[in-house]
């Protein structure tokens, strides 16, 4: 099983599950994480913990991040807003491995409501797994930023 870096996490109300659903699948694949919240399902607003992520990834500060929102959408785009940052919104295994392989994504998304459990686990582990292509691939990620 290959090592990797600890992952911070980050998701509202309506991601609260599947993010601590998520933190199992962390322990079970031995890979350190750190939760910037939120701690319940409680309504907050989406935005403020897709920030907390995407600075800390930016940053430097940690390698990749996982974001968790209704739909995953809305913190898809947030954190797309950070320079350096790379969110995909992710839907199933094949997307968890592409964004990996062609985009380097350093940002998981994933939608609370739209995503199975199962699914969720299988998707965070492809992508964990994944390392990114370069070759093509980072010439044309090279061309992302502005």
């Amino acid at each position: 099983m290959p090592m990797h870096d600890p992952v911070i996490l980050g998701s509202d109300h309506a991601g609260f599950a599947l993010k601590e659903k998520l933190k199992d699948t962390l322990d079970r694949l031995r890979v350190p994480w750190e939760d910037v919240g939120t701690t319940s399902e409680d309504s907050v607003d989406y935005p403020d913990f897709a920030h907390r992520v995407a600075e800390a990834v930016a940053s430097g500060l940690f390698s990749r991040g996982v974001l968790v929102c209704g739909t995953g959408i809305g913190v898809s785009i947030t954190a797309n807003r950070h320079a350096g940052v790379r969110a995909a919104l992710v839907c199933d295994e094949d997307g968890a491995r592409l964004s990996r392989e062609h985009n380097d994504a350093n940002v998981l998304a994933l939608g609370g409501r739209t995503t199975d459990p199962a699914a969720a686990d299988a998707i965070l582990e492809t992508w964990l797994n994944t390392p990114f292509a370069g070759g093509r691939h980072g010439r044309r990620v090279a061309k992302i930023e502005r």
